[in-house]
């Protein structure tokens, strides 16, 4: 056997062993088949390859929130079927971060969460009432701290 017959050989195992790689990450991760921004929810809409769908406000997304419904409406499905992108806002989002409820970096996510916690309902206002005949919240203590 020659040396070039056994690098060929050797490239067509890798190639094989690559190909059996990328099946297994087809059938185990979440690859979208198309998506589309929906003007009359207000939500983007990922059709998922094993046919369960995922929505999403933009206004949640870091980069998307302040953008107009038609620059939303240009999303694009990036060729491996895991990624969106926006041409326009030059926005890349991740399928799989998406759908774990990440939505941008950690200072936006605590940012969203401020927002999430300073959102006033009736059930917030009964509670406060609730802990206010029991004398308020409790006060921190040096073990709390």
């Amino acid at each position: 056997m020659k040396n070039t017959d056994l690098n060929e050989e050797i490239l067509k195992n890798e190639i094989a062993q690559a190909r059996s790689a990328a099946q297994v990450a087809d059938a185990s991760e979440p690859r979208a088949q198309s998506v589309h921004y929906n003007h009359q929810s207000g939500r983007t809409v990922i059709e998922l390859q094993n046919g369960a769908s995922f929505l999403f406000p933009p206004e949640l997304v870091q980069g998307l929130a302040d953008a107009s419904p038609d620059d939303l409406a240009q999303v694009e499905l990036t060729p491996s079927g895991e990624g969106l992108h926006w041409e326009t806002l030059d926005v890349d989002l991740s399928i799989p971060s998406l759908i774990l409820g990440i939505f941008g970096t950690k200072a936006w996510m605590a940012e969203l969460g401020s927002r999430g916690g300073s959102v006033t309902s009736t059930a917030k206002a009964r509670a406060a009432r609730q802990n206010g005949k029991r004398g308020g919240r409790p006060r921190k203590t040096a073990q709390d701290t």
